[in-house]
């Protein structure tokens, strides 16, 4: 198992819960990802939004290409992917800046393609938001171009949303044939793209049996399309670690003590706007990315047992989320992978 963590660029994942203790600064991503490489941790996650989804539109968020690019020059081991919407960027223009980012890393930086889902943030910010199918027909063209960029010596295009002629990029990413194009999609529309373009599949947080059934549908999906095997398999979930199941429970209903729906700037968009598989409640909506639904909350031991019931149905990528961040990354670095380790030698 390989472990992630989504940047807390947002002040944190908690929408009930008002100071995390986790400020929405470069300074303290840098510290952040800086601390999690000596901890032993894989990747982090960018998000990009420009509005904050979190604790409301009206407070601070950091951007996510100019934080990678930063974090890129200070650190030494940790894959760095980044979150890109083809509704607000220039495919040719964004293949240049990946390439770029990909050697100040040395080869450590990947792209999570989200095709978008907020109306009001694409309004704000003269984003094209077409209908759910338009999105993914220009996430198909958008992957097209940068790929194309990457591993031609000149290159053309002419798609419904992108034109491209005699384009020239060097030098190329260090990462051949391309950097890791990481995605997730639920709808069938969103799961073509991801066979037919990408290389990794990332999923929202589910029960194991969900998530069981999303791998092995992609897995056939893929294998029907006459592609290789995906690279990987990650998962977004939201860690509670504690001493005691009880106070596991107890810091579970202090989290999810959703009175008021109002504050959630994108629930309605995130719901409306996409094709979900799995109803969202806004008791899983209070943690970002339905982050409770693995129930990865517990006592140590019983973390590292239900990290290993995922990783037994495919998952090879935890992409976590703590409050406050560095003090719960810490702990659960010291006390739950430490014993997953242990767990899967003595499966063996």
């Amino acid at each position: 198992m390989k472990y992630g963590f989504w940047l807390p660029i947002f002040g944190g994942w908690l929408r009930n819960v008002d100071d995390e203790n986790m400020p929405p600064t470069y300074d303290y991503a840098k510290q952040v990802v800086q601390s999690a490489e000596k901890w032993g941790y894989d990747t982090t996650l960018i998000a990009e939004l420009y509005l904050n989804d979190i604790k409301g539109i009206e407070h601070d968020s950091i951007e996510a290409w100019s934080t990678a690019a930063a974090l890129a020059a200070v650190t030494e081991k940790i894959e760095i992917m980044a979150a890109v919407r083809p509704v607000f960027h220039n495919p040719a223009v964004t293949a240049k800046m990946a390439a770029n980012i990909d050697h100040i890393s040395n080869g450590r930086f990947t792209l999570n393609i989200v095709s978008g889902w907020w109306e009001e943030e694409a309004r704000q910010y003269d984003g094209d938001f077409t209908e759910h199918d338009e999105r993914y027909k220009r996430t198909e063209e958008f992957l097209d171009v940068l790929k194309g960029m990457w591993t031609e010596r000149t290159f053309d295009y002419k798609g419904k949303f992108y034109e491209v002629s005699d384009a020239h990029l060097e030098p190329k990413p260090v990462q051949r044939p391309n950097p890791v194009l990481y995605a997730g999609g639920e709808s069938e529309r969103g799961k073509q793209v991801i066979v037919n373009s990408c290389d990794a599949y990332v999923m929202h947080g589910g029960t194991v049996e969900e998530i069981k059934t999303k791998v092995e549908d992609m897995k056939t999906l893929r294998a029907k399309a006459g592609k290789p095997a995906l690279q990987s398999f990650g998962l977004a979930a939201y860690i509670i670690c504690r001493d005691s199941e009880e106070e596991a429970l107890e810091e579970w209903k202090r989290i999810t003590d959703v009175k008021d729906a109002s504050g959630y700037a994108g629930y309605q968009d995130f719901v409306g706007k996409s094709q979900l598989e799995q109803q969202v409640k806004l008791n899983d909506y209070s943690v970002s990315n339905r982050g409770l639904r693995p129930n990865l909350i517990g006592t140590p031991e019983q973390i590292a047992e239900r990290i290993i019931g995922f990783e037994d149905v495919g998952v090879d990528l935890l992409l976590l989320q703590f409050s406050p961040q560095l003090e719960e990354m810490e702990r659960f670095s010291k006390q739950v992978m430490p014993l997953v380790e242990e767990k899967r030698k003595a499966i063996k």
